[in-house]
């Protein structure tokens, strides 16, 4: 491509925006948004526009949606139903039998002990039933779903019970019933923890519990808590929090200088409110501009130079398959919520708390401060990781929550989680 044309290419898209903002503008107060979000974005997206036509990037967004292997596993579905009559949908990945009756040494009684060799299977004597087999709970972040635990999933299947759940309204769980119709009402951290409530009670009524929670998976762990702390004493054995956070999110400055970092919290939460009211034309807006919200993506998942394209694609979709109104009803529970007296309940059970250092949406520093809540726990800052460090290193987050597995008696000591896959180019 000659630099006139590639000129003339940003010219062309340039144009479509002004076209699109314009539209943008006669939903109110959504207008400013779309110039903010597109100024901020085209930095990051400039030398890239230059270099490679609007076409050549469709065709490779195209392919990597094809060739990209991350989100097809499945598990037994089931749906669980929440206090509002929303549905939850879930996914059970059992574990092989001869891993499953090694499983729950060392958790008796629905509590951690010490990490030992693997016991045999236990037989069914005098009519008394095999102890429930551990179940890892994963509980996925704000705009993802279940598939963005693609990675520590292939790892761990076979080898231990696990579930993976959508939070209500994303991936296939249903819209929630509380936000919905003319009595609707906000979606709170404390409404999730009670859906978490309700996918544990219908896919792991019974036994040892590990829960692990990314970013709005882990602020819902913690509500579970505040709500249920009986639960947690009499049946969790391990608990994982993953680039998450107990409170103070209204602090964070996403990386954004002062002046901006201000201007985005006043006007952020109107302007989504009026994005999620023309939720059609928000939507054929994203797709118009789908280079530049691709852009800010990238820029707040990931850290990393090398990190496999096909990988970011995947990230990509996740969070392009959220509504634009599912979005705007989600974000003022972030500034509400503060759980920090509710991590007291975890203080006796082991604990990993994992962040990536480059973290501008829950940064590193929210993490130090669980992690000095409950002195007891591994903290694990994994270098050059941003917000989606289970994707970008999922090396990293695997290795630490195997070892977390393994010590609750989960897995036997002696367990291999296999290949977990790098999210390196190949060859680099």
């Amino acid at each position: 491509m000659t630099e006139s044309s590639a000129a003339g290419d940003v010219a062309e898209e340039v144009a479509a925006l002004a076209s699109a903002a314009g539209n943008w503008r006669r939903a109110g107060v959504a207008g400013a948004a779309i110039g903010v979000i597109a100024a901020g974005a085209a930095a990051g997206v400039a030398i890239e526009r230059l270099t490679v036509g609007r076409g050549m990037r469709k065709k490779a967004r195209l392919a990597l949606d094809s060739s990209g292997p991350y989100g097809g596993l499945r598990g037994t579905p089931g749906t669980a139903l929440a206090d509002d009559g929303t549905e939850l949908y879930y996914e059970i990945d059992e574990a092989e039998a001869e891993e499953s009756g090694k499983a729950g040494k060392g958790a008796k009684d629905g509590k951690a002990g010490k990490a030992s060799a693997a016991a045999p299977r236990r037989r069914r004597l005098f009519g008394r039933r095999t102890p429930a087999p551990v179940t890892v709970v994963f509980s996925h972040g704000y705009c993802l779903n279940q598939d963005s635990w693609h990675f520590q999933r292939a790892a761990l299947h076979g080898l231990v019970r696990t579930v993976h759940w959508d939070q209500r309204s994303h991936g296939r769980s249903a819209r929630g019933a509380s936000q919905r119709g003319p009595g609707a009402v906000p979606v709170t951290i404390d409404q999730l923890g009670r859906d978490l409530k309700a996918v544990l009670d219908a896919a792991a009524p019974e036994g040892p519990l590990v829960l692990v929670g990314h970013s709005m998976g882990g602020m819902t762990i913690m509500a579970l808590a505040d709500q249920y702390p009986e639960l947690i004493r009499e049946r969790v054995v391990g608990v994982a929090f993953v680039g998450t956070s107990s409170g103070k999110l209204g602090e964070v400055n996403y990386g954004l200088p002062l002046a901006g970092v201000n201007a985005v919290r006043r006007v952020l939460p109107g302007v989504l409110k009026a994005l999620g009211s023309q939720a059609d034309l928000v939507e054929r807006g994203r797709r118009a501009t789908a280079d530049l919200f691709a852009g800010l993506i990238k820029r707040y998942s990931f850290s990393s130079k090398d990190v496999d394209p096909a990988v970011v694609r995947f990230a990509e979709r996740l969070i392009e398959g959220t509504p634009i109104d599912v979005v705007a009803e989600f974000y003022p529970a972030f500034t509400d919520h503060d759980k920090t007296a509710a991590l007291e309940v975890f203080l006796e059970v082991p604990a990993l708390i994992l962040a990536g250092v480059s973290d501008l949406v829950t940064p590193s520093s929210h993490s130090e401060a669980i992690a000095g809540l409950l002195p007891d726990a591994e903290l694990v800052l994994v270098p050059d990781a941003g917000h989606l460090v289970m994707l970008e290193h999922p090396e990293a987050v695997t290795d630490r929550l195997a070892d977390l597995l393994a010590r609750v008696g989960a897995v036997p000591t002696e367990t291999n989680v296999g290949t977990y896959g790098t999210t390196a180019p190949p060859g680099s």
